[in-house]
């Protein structure tokens, strides 16, 4: 007699390019932190355009997929950013040809990145994972529901961690420690800011896709290490 077969498990169909473009967000914000901006006597890094995506897809990945899928994509991201300052440093070493003159402008502008990807990398580990664990713990304790407070409520955690540790290694000796602070907290705001001008966006989308993934993630009885892969 043969046994019913069982149904084949569907895999999640956007959680591959969330995690694509989460890893796209992260490089291009390590090339836009070499440069210090200041509109209205606000002063950030440029990375601030485009890094707070980050945290938006892993909230996304955080409510939907849950706190183990968003920890194996952060950690490929820290991978994506291993790669870069390598390859990077490699490509800096290579001898120029001998009509190509650029070689000073290509260590001016990007001869910052070594030590701002290490500063990055070590802030994005500690405020990704803060990010990601505080929603998950807002959402089991407020039972799945104030999305938007808890998106909002993990970004200010995560992202003052974020920010301090960022700002502390990559800049300290280089700009005064009132500088520093003045410079944290105008970028912290401008990340909690940004969040807050995404919800917009970022509410529907997570609607739409627990809606088209069947999925609402509970992480109840979730190993919370950040170190620990499996599921």
């Amino acid at each position: 007699m043969d046994l019913p077969s069982a149904p084949p498990i569907t895999p999640p169909r956007f959680l591959v390019p969330i995690a694509g473009l989460f890893s796209g967000v992260l490089i291009i914000s390590l090339i836009l932190a070499g440069k210090i901006a200041e509109i209205g006597g606000v002063t950030f890094t440029a990375a601030v355009i485009v890094f707070p995506l980050s945290y938006l897809f892993g909230d996304v990945l955080t409510e939907v997929y849950g706190y183990a899928s968003a920890r194996k994509v952060v950690w490929a991201g820290f991978a994506v950013q291993v790669i870069w300052i390598v390859s990077y440093g490699i490509a800096a070493a290579l001898p120029p040809a001998p009509f190509w003159t650029h070689q000073q402008a290509f260590e001016t502008i990007l001869g910052a990145t070594p030590r701002l990807a290490l500063a990055g990398m070590g802030a994005y580990l500690v405020g990704e994972f803060l990010n990601a664990y505080v929603l998950a713990r807002l959402k089991l304790a407020l039972a799945g529901r104030f999305v938007a407070f808890r998106l909002i409520a993990s970004t200010v955690v995560g992202q003052a961690v974020d920010s301090a540790l960022f700002l502390t290694l990559a800049f300290a000796g280089t700009l005064p420690p009132a500088e520093l602070v003045r410079l944290g907290v105008s970028v912290w705001l401008l990340k909690v800011g940004w969040e807050i001008l995404a919800l917009p966006l970022s509410l529907p989308l997570i609607a739409w896709l627990k809606r088209e993934e069947g999925l609402d993630a509970d992480d109840r009885g979730t190993d919370f290490n950040p170190f620990r892969l499996r599921a």
